[in-house]
């Protein structure tokens, strides 16, 4: 038995497929989700999902949203989602560096929401890249 797995985003279906296990970027940290888990509704935070199909992990970068598990039906409404494919490791590497520099020079509340923000959006397309 399999999960039916769909992530949507306000302008499309991203991804509509089944897979053996997911992992979420949950608010409250990684929450990994198998066949005939429990009923779960999650508050996604900026990071990775990675889906393991009978072909191995795949990975894509989430930016926010909510997770809905009912039954072995998973449920992803998203703000952004990113994949690999489309990521350039460079690019993704440069961001990451001027995202931590903009998080270290941040100076009042706003700012550092901002820049946390940015961060954890470039630190997320990397990590989406590690995996195979």
């Amino acid at each position: 038995m399999s999960l039916q797995i769909s992530v949507l985003t306000p302008d499309r279906i991203f991804w509509n497929d089944t897979a053996e296990e997911i992992i979420l970027p949950t608010s409250t940290g990684q929450r990994g989700v198998l066949t005939n888990h429990a009923p779960l509704i999650t508050a996604l935070d900026i990071g990775p999902r990675r889906v393991r199909t009978n072909a191995g992990w795949t990975a894509v970068a989430l930016r926010g949203g909510f997770a809905l598990v009912q039954g072995n039906v998973v449920t992803i409404l998203v703000n952004e989602a990113i994949a690999a494919s489309s990521v350039d490791a460079q690019q993704a590497e440069q961001l990451l560096q001027e995202a931590t520099a903009q998080l270290s020079q941040a100076t009042n509340d706003k700012e550092k929401v901002e820049a946390t923000f940015v961060y954890k959006r470039a630190r997320a397309c990397l990590q989406i890249l590690s995996v195979r």
